[in-house]
């Protein structure tokens, strides 16, 4: 019996050190801490975002510290392009409700971050920082890759990867390509917490 538990205790070990091409890779659950976000709309679900405070410790606290104060409650998925990402996170101009016509141009009432770019390619569930053209001017803003985005890779800041509800993420409402994925009708995040 024993043996059973220390081989179990091995295979968990391998499994956190081993992931694609050697890389660190985080266990099943996460180390967290985790951004959980309850969706609705024509996705309806839980996803849980392992953010990762060793890659960027400004970015993964920005979003557990907006989180905590329910910013990101009823916030849209303004821009969602299939085949690339879902954006979300303008607690400034992307509540639902109200007029979207700015979702995408805001963020919070704190300054923007410096980059905190990482070797961490673009895969598909990363979570990466929305920004402006500065690659210093993330704020609330945040996107998950639907695919791999190599072209984004050391451009862009990675803050965390999907770790449970992949489908959720993948029955967010598209939006329109003519419009840079603008969409009508949006998602939207009804709670976001972090455990």
């Amino acid at each position: 019996m024993s043996d059973l538990r220390f081989l179990r205790a091995g295979v968990a070990a391998a499994a956190l050190i081993l992931g694609a091409g050697g890389a660190l890779a985080q266990a099943a659950d996460g180390p967290g801490p985790n951004l959980v976000l309850e969706v609705a709309g024509e996705a309806n679900g839980r996803i849980v975002i392992d953010l990762l405070p060793d890659l960027a410790p400004k970015h993964a606290a920005r979003l557990t510290e907006l989180a905590g104060k329910g910013a990101y409650d009823n916030v849209v998925f303004h821009r969602v392009i299939d085949g690339f990402m879902a954006q979300t996170g303008d607690v400034q101009f992307g509540k639902a409700g109200g007029d979207l016509a700015m979702a995408g141009m805001g963020g919070s009432d704190l300054p923007d971050l410096p980059a905190e770019f990482s070797q961490e390619p673009f895969e598909r569930g990363i979570v990466g920082m929305a920004r402006a053209a500065s690659p210093d001017s993330a704020n609330s803003q945040f996107f998950i890759m639907f695919a791999p985005g190599e072209f984004l890779n050391g451009q862009y800041t990675v803050v965390g990867r999907v770790i449970e509800g992949m489908d959720i993420v993948d029955a967010i409402k598209r939006g329109d390509e003519a419009s840079n994925g603008a969409v009508t009708d949006p998602d939207r995040i009804v709670k976001a917490t972090v455990e």
